[in-house]
């Protein structure tokens, strides 16, 4: 089974480490990934997509055609990829605007408040997204994130960075709930 994921946002906001780990994570459990990347001229700020691949078999195009599941952490990545999706799930910041509505479920969480407030430190939005991912799509085990996590941060934020992917996972377990409400809706 082939798994498509789209992580859009901004530069700085670390999307493209976050789609790294969630590939090396999928390659632990098994599967096989591949994760391309595209970014503005600009170093922060500017536009920013990973997109990750994973399956169970061979992968014969690297890039997200149709992505079961976005990520997007600006209005601006809500508008460019969510709004063509016909298929598949929309994971927003609860900050993103979410106009017009998108022909698919849309979950919004507080996934950089959570990183800036409950953790202190904003530049960890970008794992707790990634837990959030992990654990909607169960592509990956807590487990095998968590090495990867470990693996893939900078020496000596491992702790933060698995903090926010705990965060990120209790956040999955919320959208659970909201996307099995949308369900019988």
């Amino acid at each position: 089974m082939r798994t498509e994921f789209r992580l859009s946002g901004s530069g700085g906001q670390g999307l493209l480490l976050a789609g790294i780990v969630l590939a090396e994570a999928a390659i632990e459990d098994g599967k096989n990934a591949v994760q391309t990347q595209s970014y503005g001229p600009e170093a922060r700020g500017g536009s920013s997509k990973a997109e990750v691949v994973i399956s169970d078999g061979d992968i014969d195009y690297p890039k997200a055609t149709e992505p079961d599941f976005l990520l997007a952490l600006t209005s601006d990545a809500y508008k460019s990829y969510g709004l063509p999706m016909k298929k598949g799930v929309i994971i927003t910041d609860t900050s993103v605007k979410i106009e017009p509505r998108a022909a698919v479920p849309v979950v919004a969480l507080p996934i950089l408040e959570t990183a800036s407030k409950k953790l202190g430190k904003a530049v960890v939005a970008n794992m707790v997204a990634l837990g959030v991912l992990g654990g909607i799509s169960g592509v990956a085990t807590p487990k095998t994130m968590r090495e990867a996590v470990r693996i893939r941060v900078p020496k000596g934020t491992e702790e933060l960075n698995l903090a926010a992917l705990e965060e990120g996972l209790a956040l999955a377990e919320m959208a659970k709930v909201q996307l099995a409400v949308a369900a019988r809706t």
